[in-house]
């Protein structure tokens, strides 16, 4: 007998961690199943010792090249080939090895893992298990379910389906907003090359002139010498700060804080929930289509969310559900989400067709953000233009000034 660590989804919704003895990571999981969890890894305990104990804190972690996570596209085209292959009527271990023929060089490790596994009597799930850097708990889940549907090729469908179009919303977002923050660096530079470089060889002039300098001009010029004598005491701090922020968000309390403020914030927060609410639907309606039930797919999606106040919200919610309770409820309380994902939602449990209705609601949210995304970026892009033009025409202005100063001084 082995003894197995092993992570699983309760039936109410909870993550479940613990040890079990069984011959094989198989029989854990079926032993897991039979309970009425939803298994999401299973692994052999480490025993060593002080060498476990370093692994399971991440204190000694030797990367070999097995266990390298992958790619988010990587993992993409890996379940899409592999459900392409599963539809067209492969067999699985078939399937891995032609995988392992056409891989790519960083992601045939991770396909060679599976395959052995595989070859072993382990589930896909199972062996997808082991490289939870790479694939989620969301996607052991579905696998699992499919598995257990007799579904295998049409549930890689659909999470290679999800990954491409959470790939896609992340895209737009990312991409709408390059050209503001080039916008934003590019000012930083210009207005720092003037006081640091262009003003400072007027200087010289100015003082042999003795005239008095207008007050604007004055201004840039003590800027200009306190960016040249402490920039990099300045650049060290903004690198301090954003590493402390950094830490300080890792805590609960002050992330839920900051994330609650941010879904708030004009714009942005409205921005905010959209993304939240079709990540929340999609999510959702795409477990339960492919049979996870309510509670563990619940306990899958608030893993997803990536704002803690919309994890609360989903907890609160699971709370309910658990109790034969309406999901949405707690859902329109916490005002995380836009009113019409509550109202879609409330709809699809009156119709016993959440899964379905939970899909439509994410085709809607994500145009939403798609079109939220590019009012944001019609907006900031002139705003981050008229302020450069604002900033550098001050400069030049306050220097044209000064200079005139000079000229009128001369004359007279």
């Amino acid at each position: 007998m082995t003894t197995f660590r092993y992570t699983a989804i309760g039936a109410n919704g909870e993550r479940l961690a613990g040890v079990m003895d069984a011959a094989t990571e198989g029989e854990v999981i079926t032993r897991l199943q039979r309970q009425g969890t939803m298994p999401l890894r299973a692994e052999p305990a480490d025993s060593a010792g002080f060498l476990g104990a370093a692994r399971r804190t991440g204190l000694l972690h030797i990367d070999l090249g097995g266990r390298r996570n992958l790619r988010k596209q990587d993992v993409a085209d890996l379940i899409r080939e592999l459900a392409t292959m599963l539809s067209a009527g492969q067999d699985l271990d078939r399937a891995l090895r032609y995988m392992q023929e056409t891989a790519p060089t960083r992601v045939r490790p991770t396909v060679n893992g599976l395959r052995d596994a595989v070859r072993d009597g382990s589930p896909l799930s199972t062996a997808m298990a082991r490289y939870p850097g790479s694939f989620p708990a969301m996607h052991v889940g579905l696998v699992r379910a499919g598995e257990a549907g007799g579904n295998l090729g049409p549930t890689l469908t659909r999470i290679a389906d999800l990954l491409d179009r959470q790939r896609a919303l992340a895209s737009t977002v990312t991409s709408a907003m390059i050209y503001p923050a080039v916008l934003l660096v590019a000012m930083i530079g210009a207005v720092t090359l003037l006081l640091t470089e262009v003003l400072p060889q007027f200087v010289p002039m100015f003082e042999q002139s003795g005239a008095a300098l207008p007050a604007s001009t004055e201004f840039l010029i003590a800027a200009g010498a306190f960016v040249q004598a402490n920039g990099l005491l300045m650049l060290l701090a903004i690198i301090a700060a954003v590493m402390f922020s950094r830490a300080a968000l890792r805590q609960n309390a002050v992330g839920l804080v900051v994330d609650r403020i941010l879904l708030r914030l004009p714009v942005i927060g409205g921005l905010t929930k959209e993304m939240l609410a079709a990540r929340f639907t999609r999510v959702l309606g795409t477990l339960l289509l492919n049979g996870v039930s309510l509670i563990p797919a619940l306990g899958i999606v608030r893993d997803a969310m990536g704002n803690r106040a919309a994890r609360a919200a989903v907890e609160r919610a699971t709370l309910t559900a658990r109790g034969g309770g309406s999901l949405t409820p707690e859902l329109e309380a916490a005002r995380v989400f836009p009113a019409r994902t509550v109202h879609l939602l409330r709809l699809g449990e009156e119709t016993a067709q959440l899964a379905a209705t939970a899909l439509r609601a994410a085709d809607i949210h994500e145009e939403k953000t798609r079109l939220a995304t590019q009012r944001l970026t019609s907006l900031l892009v002139p705003a981050m233009t008229i302020l450069m033009g604002v900033a550098v025409g001050g400069i030049v202005a306050s220097l044209m000034n000064a200079m005139l100063s000079l000229n009128n001084l001369a004359s007279g």
